[in-house]
Protein backbone atom coordinates (compact mmCIF):
# COMPACT_ATOMS: atom_id res chain seq x y z
CA UNK A 1 0.00 0.00 0.00
CA UNK A 2 1.45 3.27 -0.56
CA UNK A 3 1.89 5.20 2.12
CA UNK A 4 -0.08 8.58 1.01
CA UNK A 5 -3.28 5.97 1.20
CA UNK A 6 -2.33 4.54 4.52
CA UNK A 7 -2.00 7.86 5.94
CA UNK A 8 -5.47 8.73 4.37
CA UNK A 9 -7.07 5.80 5.99
CA UNK A 10 -5.27 6.66 9.08
CA UNK A 11 -6.41 10.66 9.13
CA UNK A 12 -10.03 9.49 7.89
CA UNK A 13 -10.66 7.28 11.16
CA UNK A 14 -8.97 9.75 13.44
CA UNK A 15 -10.63 12.92 12.36
CA UNK A 16 -13.86 10.96 12.71
CA UNK A 17 -12.97 10.13 16.30
CA UNK A 18 -11.65 13.26 17.13
CA UNK A 19 -15.32 14.76 15.79
CA UNK A 20 -17.15 12.60 18.36
CA UNK A 21 -14.82 12.76 21.22
CA UNK A 22 -15.11 16.46 20.69
CA UNK A 23 -18.74 16.26 21.48
CA UNK A 24 -18.16 14.25 24.43
CA UNK A 25 -16.15 16.67 25.72
CA UNK A 26 -18.53 19.58 25.29
CA UNK A 27 -20.99 17.12 27.09
CA UNK A 28 -19.05 16.71 30.09
CA UNK A 29 -18.09 19.68 30.49
CA UNK A 30 -22.00 20.90 29.99
CA UNK A 31 -22.87 17.87 32.67
CA UNK A 32 -20.28 19.24 35.38
CA UNK A 33 -21.42 22.64 35.06
CA UNK A 34 -24.93 21.34 36.47
CA UNK A 35 -23.53 20.07 39.89
CA UNK A 36 -21.49 24.04 40.35
CA UNK A 37 -23.68 26.94 42.35
CA UNK A 38 -22.04 29.47 39.62
CA UNK A 39 -21.56 29.23 35.84
CA UNK A 40 -17.93 29.54 36.02
CA UNK A 41 -16.16 30.54 32.71
CA UNK A 42 -12.84 29.29 34.19
CA UNK A 43 -14.30 25.62 33.92
CA UNK A 44 -14.73 26.08 29.92
CA UNK A 45 -11.14 27.36 30.16
CA UNK A 46 -10.03 23.72 31.51
CA UNK A 47 -12.70 22.04 28.69
CA UNK A 48 -10.90 23.33 25.77
CA UNK A 49 -7.31 22.60 28.06
CA UNK A 50 -8.74 19.11 27.77
CA UNK A 51 -9.33 19.15 24.25
CA UNK A 52 -5.42 20.73 23.52
CA UNK A 53 -7.60 23.72 21.66
CA UNK A 54 -7.24 26.64 24.17
CA UNK A 55 -4.47 28.67 22.63
CA UNK A 56 -6.37 28.86 19.34
CA UNK A 57 -9.62 30.24 21.17
CA UNK A 58 -7.69 33.12 23.12
CA UNK A 59 -6.16 33.83 20.23
CA UNK A 60 -9.46 34.42 18.59
CA UNK A 61 -11.05 35.96 21.23
CA UNK A 62 -10.33 38.56 23.89
CA UNK A 63 -13.24 37.14 26.84
CA UNK A 64 -14.07 33.60 27.77
CA UNK A 65 -17.75 32.35 27.69
CA UNK A 66 -19.91 29.78 27.71
CA UNK A 67 -21.61 30.29 24.44
CA UNK A 68 -18.70 30.98 22.54
CA UNK A 69 -16.22 27.83 23.51
CA UNK A 70 -19.03 26.09 22.51
CA UNK A 71 -19.34 27.34 19.05
CA UNK A 72 -15.76 27.31 19.10
CA UNK A 73 -14.94 23.31 19.71
CA UNK A 74 -18.29 22.99 17.71
CA UNK A 75 -18.22 24.37 13.98
CA UNK A 76 -15.27 27.38 13.73
CA UNK A 77 -13.59 26.96 10.72
CA UNK A 78 -10.78 29.03 12.24
CA UNK A 79 -10.71 25.73 15.26
CA UNK A 80 -8.71 22.60 13.08
CA UNK A 81 -9.92 20.51 15.95
CA UNK A 82 -13.66 21.87 15.93
CA UNK A 83 -16.17 18.65 15.18
CA UNK A 84 -16.76 20.61 11.85
CA UNK A 85 -13.72 21.03 10.22
CA UNK A 86 -12.83 17.48 11.66
CA UNK A 87 -16.14 15.59 9.76
CA UNK A 88 -14.58 17.82 6.98
CA UNK A 89 -11.05 16.66 7.04
CA UNK A 90 -12.35 12.86 8.01
CA UNK A 91 -14.59 13.35 4.84
CA UNK A 92 -11.72 14.52 2.46
CA UNK A 93 -9.63 11.93 3.25
CA UNK A 94 -12.39 9.48 2.67
CA UNK A 95 -12.56 10.82 -0.99
CA UNK A 96 -8.76 10.69 -1.46
CA UNK A 97 -8.90 6.89 -0.67
CA UNK A 98 -12.28 6.61 -1.80
CA UNK A 99 -11.73 2.76 -4.20
CA UNK A 100 -10.25 1.31 -0.82
CA UNK A 101 -13.77 2.14 1.20
CA UNK A 102 -16.46 0.30 0.41
CA UNK A 103 -19.35 1.99 -1.01
CA UNK A 104 -21.64 1.56 2.32
CA UNK A 105 -18.89 3.09 4.13
CA UNK A 106 -18.15 6.01 1.54
CA UNK A 107 -22.03 6.51 1.47
CA UNK A 108 -22.30 6.50 5.08
CA UNK A 109 -19.28 9.15 5.32
CA UNK A 110 -20.40 11.64 2.75
CA UNK A 111 -23.75 11.19 4.26
CA UNK A 112 -22.74 12.43 7.58
CA UNK A 113 -20.36 15.20 6.28
CA UNK A 114 -23.55 16.53 3.95
CA UNK A 115 -25.62 16.36 7.93
CA UNK A 116 -23.50 18.02 9.73
CA UNK A 117 -22.59 20.45 7.90
CA UNK A 118 -26.03 21.68 7.54
CA UNK A 119 -26.87 20.91 11.04
CA UNK A 120 -23.94 23.15 12.59
CA UNK A 121 -24.67 26.02 9.63
CA UNK A 122 -25.94 28.18 12.33
CA UNK A 123 -25.33 28.57 15.87
CA UNK A 124 -26.51 25.87 18.42
CA UNK A 125 -28.40 27.15 21.22
CA UNK A 126 -27.89 25.88 24.83
CA UNK A 127 -31.21 24.08 24.76
CA UNK A 128 -30.59 22.04 21.50
CA UNK A 129 -26.84 21.51 22.56
CA UNK A 130 -27.75 17.45 24.15
CA UNK A 131 -29.77 16.66 20.58
CA UNK A 132 -27.08 18.09 18.71
CA UNK A 133 -24.40 16.07 20.13
CA UNK A 134 -26.41 13.21 20.32
CA UNK A 135 -27.20 13.23 16.15
CA UNK A 136 -23.50 13.61 15.68
CA UNK A 137 -22.28 10.67 17.95
CA UNK A 138 -24.99 8.89 15.90
CA UNK A 139 -23.81 9.43 12.61
CA UNK A 140 -20.40 9.00 13.52
CA UNK A 141 -21.49 5.69 14.56
CA UNK A 142 -23.08 4.81 11.30
CA UNK A 143 -19.51 5.22 9.87
CA UNK A 144 -17.52 2.94 11.91
CA UNK A 145 -20.84 0.39 11.88
CA UNK A 146 -20.49 -0.13 8.24
CA UNK A 147 -16.70 -0.46 8.82
CA UNK A 148 -17.23 -3.21 10.87
CA UNK A 149 -20.24 -4.63 8.85
CA UNK A 150 -18.45 -4.68 4.80
CA UNK A 151 -14.91 -4.23 4.97
CA UNK A 152 -12.28 -6.61 3.70
CA UNK A 153 -9.84 -7.37 6.99
CA UNK A 154 -6.90 -6.57 5.19
CA UNK A 155 -3.86 -3.85 5.62
CA UNK A 156 -7.24 -1.15 5.03
CA UNK A 157 -8.75 -2.08 7.92
CA UNK A 158 -6.24 -2.19 10.01
CA UNK A 159 -5.46 1.44 9.39
CA UNK A 160 -8.52 2.68 9.73
CA UNK A 161 -8.76 1.14 13.00
CA UNK A 162 -4.92 2.40 14.47
CA UNK A 163 -6.22 5.85 13.86
CA UNK A 164 -9.81 5.16 15.72
CA UNK A 165 -7.61 3.70 18.88
CA UNK A 166 -5.00 6.10 18.64
CA UNK A 167 -7.45 9.10 19.07
CA UNK A 168 -9.57 6.78 21.38
CA UNK A 169 -7.15 6.51 23.70
CA UNK A 170 -5.76 9.91 23.88
CA UNK A 171 -9.29 11.09 24.55
CA UNK A 172 -10.36 8.86 27.37
CA UNK A 173 -6.41 9.84 28.78
CA UNK A 174 -7.96 13.68 28.10
CA UNK A 175 -11.27 13.43 30.06
CA UNK A 176 -9.36 11.41 32.98
CA UNK A 177 -7.01 14.19 33.36
CA UNK A 178 -9.44 16.98 33.07
CA UNK A 179 -11.70 15.19 35.82
CA UNK A 180 -8.34 14.86 38.41
CA UNK A 181 -5.93 17.56 37.74
CA UNK A 182 -8.01 20.52 36.33
CA UNK A 183 -12.33 20.18 37.14
CA UNK A 184 -12.15 19.31 40.61
CA UNK A 185 -12.42 22.41 42.93
CA UNK A 186 -10.17 21.55 46.05
CA UNK A 187 -8.54 18.56 47.72
CA UNK A 188 -11.55 19.32 50.15
CA UNK A 189 -14.01 17.89 47.67
CA UNK A 190 -12.35 14.56 47.33
CA UNK A 191 -15.43 11.94 48.24
CA UNK A 192 -17.68 14.19 48.55
CA UNK A 193 -21.25 14.23 47.08
CA UNK A 194 -20.00 16.79 44.13
CA UNK A 195 -16.81 14.74 43.67
CA UNK A 196 -19.06 11.47 43.42
CA UNK A 197 -21.46 13.18 40.62
CA UNK A 198 -18.47 14.37 38.60
CA UNK A 199 -16.99 11.16 38.66
CA UNK A 200 -20.01 9.42 37.38
CA UNK A 201 -20.01 12.24 34.78
CA UNK A 202 -16.88 10.91 33.66
CA UNK A 203 -18.29 7.52 32.77
CA UNK A 204 -21.25 9.17 30.90
CA UNK A 205 -19.01 10.77 28.99
CA UNK A 206 -17.49 7.84 27.67
CA UNK A 207 -20.65 5.79 27.78
CA UNK A 208 -19.04 3.23 30.46
CA UNK A 209 -21.92 3.97 33.06
CA UNK A 210 -23.87 0.93 32.58
CA UNK A 211 -20.28 -1.48 32.20
CA UNK A 212 -18.72 0.00 35.21
CA UNK A 213 -22.04 -0.84 37.32
CA UNK A 214 -22.12 -4.39 35.83
CA UNK A 215 -18.38 -4.80 36.73
CA UNK A 216 -18.52 -2.89 40.10
CA UNK A 217 -22.60 -2.25 40.94
CA UNK A 218 -23.63 0.96 41.95
CA UNK A 219 -20.65 2.25 44.19
CA UNK A 220 -18.46 4.88 42.53
CA UNK A 221 -15.68 5.57 43.81
CA UNK A 222 -12.06 7.18 42.36
CA UNK A 223 -9.99 4.19 42.45
CA UNK A 224 -12.32 1.53 40.57
CA UNK A 225 -13.97 4.55 37.59
CA UNK A 226 -9.96 4.90 37.30
CA UNK A 227 -8.83 1.16 37.35
CA UNK A 228 -12.01 0.89 34.80
CA UNK A 229 -10.61 3.25 32.31
CA UNK A 230 -7.29 2.49 32.80
CA UNK A 231 -6.87 -1.09 32.85
CA UNK A 232 -10.09 -3.08 32.27
CA UNK A 233 -9.74 -4.92 28.74
CA UNK A 234 -13.00 -5.14 28.28
CA UNK A 235 -14.11 -1.88 28.42
CA UNK A 236 -13.91 -0.49 24.52
CA UNK A 237 -12.71 3.04 25.42
CA UNK A 238 -10.21 2.20 28.33
CA UNK A 239 -6.35 2.71 27.54
CA UNK A 240 -5.48 -0.27 27.88
CA UNK A 241 -8.48 -1.82 25.23
CA UNK A 242 -7.22 0.91 23.30
CA UNK A 243 -3.61 0.08 23.42
CA UNK A 244 -4.06 -3.94 22.96
CA UNK A 245 -6.34 -3.37 19.65
CA UNK A 246 -3.33 -0.86 18.31
CA UNK A 247 -1.15 -3.49 19.01
CA UNK A 248 -3.19 -5.81 17.60
CA UNK A 249 -3.55 -4.32 14.43
CA UNK A 250 0.27 -3.52 14.10
CA UNK A 251 1.11 -7.45 14.12
CA UNK A 252 -1.44 -7.78 11.37
CA UNK A 253 0.11 -5.18 9.04
CA UNK A 254 3.75 -6.63 9.99
CA UNK A 255 2.88 -10.16 9.52
CA UNK A 256 1.21 -9.08 5.98
CA UNK A 257 3.90 -7.01 5.00
CA UNK A 258 6.59 -9.56 6.36
CA UNK A 259 8.75 -7.59 8.55
CA UNK A 260 8.34 -5.47 11.91
CA UNK A 261 8.32 -1.71 12.68
CA UNK A 262 8.82 0.34 15.62
CA UNK A 263 5.55 1.61 16.23
CA UNK A 264 4.63 -2.03 16.58
CA UNK A 265 7.87 -2.18 19.93
CA UNK A 266 6.02 1.22 20.79
CA UNK A 267 2.56 -0.10 21.76
CA UNK A 268 3.82 -3.30 22.92
CA UNK A 269 5.68 -1.75 26.01
CA UNK A 270 2.33 0.79 25.98
CA UNK A 271 0.25 -2.21 26.18
CA UNK A 272 2.63 -3.88 29.13
CA UNK A 273 2.57 -0.83 30.90
CA UNK A 274 -0.84 -0.10 31.08
CA UNK A 275 -1.38 -4.05 32.46
CA UNK A 276 1.32 -3.99 34.51
CA UNK A 277 0.46 -1.12 36.70
CA UNK A 278 -1.86 -1.90 39.28
CA UNK A 279 -4.09 1.14 40.01
CA UNK A 280 -2.71 1.52 43.05
CA UNK A 281 0.96 2.63 42.45
CA UNK A 282 -0.84 5.07 39.77
CA UNK A 283 -2.64 7.12 42.51
CA UNK A 284 0.89 6.54 44.38
CA UNK A 285 3.18 8.01 41.29
CA UNK A 286 -0.17 10.39 40.71
CA UNK A 287 -3.01 10.30 38.38
CA UNK A 288 -2.05 13.06 36.47
CA UNK A 289 1.87 12.88 36.17
CA UNK A 290 0.72 9.24 34.72
CA UNK A 291 -1.95 10.54 32.31
CA UNK A 292 0.28 13.13 31.11
CA UNK A 293 3.19 10.08 30.29
CA UNK A 294 0.62 8.56 28.56
CA UNK A 295 -0.39 11.27 26.68
CA UNK A 296 3.17 11.52 25.69
CA UNK A 297 3.44 8.30 24.71
CA UNK A 298 0.71 8.34 22.40
CA UNK A 299 2.25 11.05 20.55
CA UNK A 300 5.38 9.60 19.85
CA UNK A 301 3.56 6.30 18.75
CA UNK A 302 1.44 8.54 16.19
CA UNK A 303 5.08 10.07 14.84
CA UNK A 304 6.34 6.79 14.76
CA UNK A 305 3.62 5.58 12.64
CA UNK A 306 3.99 8.01 10.50
CA UNK A 307 7.54 7.42 9.94
CA UNK A 308 7.21 3.72 9.46
CA UNK A 309 4.62 3.59 7.39
CA UNK A 310 5.90 6.92 4.91
CA UNK A 311 2.73 8.92 5.03
CA UNK A 312 3.79 11.43 3.26
CA UNK A 313 5.70 10.04 0.44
Amino acid sequence: MLGKTAGGLFWMFRSLERAENITRVIDTGQRIALTRSADDADEWASIMQTASVDLGYFEKYDELSKDAVIDWMLRDKDNPSSVLRSLESARNNARLVRTGLTHEVWEAMNGCWMEMKELLRRKVNERDLPSVLEVIRQRTGLVRGATHGTMLRNDIYDFCRIGTFLERADNTARILDVKYYVLLPSSFAVGSSLDNVQWETILRSVSADSGYRAVYGHDTNPRDIASFLVRDGRMPRSLYFCANRLMENLNFIAHDYGSGCLARDKAEALCRRLRENDIDNVFDYGLHEYIQDILISLGELSRQIEIDFRFYQ
